[in-house]
């Protein structure tokens, strides 16, 4: 008997997030005050082992103003399942990292700004393997490598050559790799030209690379930001990013990759919006003998900005692979976002 695919029932959930764009924008909501969303999510590749290596996470073109500064505060839970045997590479791993962050950053001029993101990374069994695995029987049957490992509580292991590659236990916990980033606005966004914005990153090896919560070596990214609005409530965004990763994981040399965003924000109305953002990540590792390891990651993310106070934001979004690339990326993501703003 022929299994369904887990592709048809991404199909089923892209549709869905297409007729709830147009369902709004049938239906508007109160009209926003001002056309100024709250930019694309933070989104990065959060396969667990790719999520080593720097990630320019989604940002928007336009800077905080002078003096202003912003506190985020950042949950994202990870399913991950990978169940495949290679001619040369096995890997078992089924799993939720629960990554959760503190983003700082503030307004040197109106034209630059700096932060730093603190992460912590905590491997456990988690708690979305329920559903996920009722939405996948509901819908076209369970994926091949969750229906292998159904049995299966917590596994995180991958080998090559009958050497061990990766590898670690159930309820694990250790502070990540941080990142320091800034963004210079090139151009102001107005009606008839988009913002335009350069970013740089560097990521700082202070994750324990032996369980593997950091890479154990300094990367370096640079990227660019564009956003632009259409219309009352549209608003387009677009990132591209090079990441320049050092030395290697696990004996795997890492190499330059890059990672692209494009989404697009409806205000619903001066408080809220709904974002639809498409990713796009290339892998840093080559030629490994797994396409878990080298093949790419095509995910689409939905969510929506809430903001409950003039200086208190909330964020909640959810991302799903798209498998456009096949066996590489992460099942799926969830991720709630709080941040406080503070100054002018």
């Amino acid at each position: 008997m022929r299994r369904p695919m887990k592709g048809n029932s991404t199909i089923c959930r892209v549709w869905l997030i297409l007729v709830l764009l147009l369902t709004v924008a049938i239906f508007p909501g109160e009209a926003a005050a001002e056309v100024d969303g709250y930019g694309p999510f933070p989104v990065r590749n959060f396969q667990p082992i790719q999520l080593m290596v720097l990630g320019m996470f989604g940002d928007r073109a336009t800077v905080l103003s002078k003096g202003r500064l912003d506190i985020r505060l950042e949950l994202a839970d990870t399913s991950t399942v990978f169940r495949d045997d290679e001619s040369r590479v096995s890997t078992t791993m089924k799993l939720e990292t629960l990554r959760s962050a503190v983003f700082l950053r503030y307004g040197l001029t109106d034209q630059l700004e700096v932060g730093m993101e603190v992460p912590a990374l905590y491997r456990y069994r988690g708690f979305l393997e329920g559903g996920i695995t009722a939405t996948e029987r509901a819908t076209t049957g369970l994926a091949p490598a969750r229906d292998r490992l159904l049995n299966t509580g917590f596994a995180f292991n991958m080998t090559r050559d009958g050497q061990p590659l990766f590898s670690g236990g159930e309820s694990s916990l250790g502070l990540g790799d941080i990142t320091l980033i800034s963004k210079y606005q090139l151009q102001a966004r107005s009606e008839d030209r988009p913002a335009v914005a350069v970013r740089l990153a560097l990521k700082l090896p202070t994750g324990d690379s032996a369980r593997f919560f950091g890479s154990g070596h300094p990367d370096v990214g640079a990227g660019l930001a564009v956003e632009q609005a259409v219309g009352a409530r549209w608003i387009l965004y677009g990132n591209l990013n090079g990441i320049f990763p050092t030395g290697d994981v696990a004996g795997l040399t890492l190499h330059p990759a890059w990672s692209a965003l494009a989404a697009v924000e409806y205000l619903w109305s001066s408080t809220l919006s709904l974002v639809a953002q498409f990713d796009y990540y290339s892998s840093p590792f080559q030629n490994t003998g797994t396409k878990i390891l080298d093949r790419g990651v095509t995910e689409g993310v939905f969510g929506f900005s809430y903001q409950i106070r003039k200086h208190l934001l909330w964020q909640v979004y959810g991302v799903e692979n798209l498998d456009f690339i096949e066996g590489s990326a992460a099942d799926f993501t969830l991720s709630t976002l709080v941040t406080f703003r503070f100054g002018p």
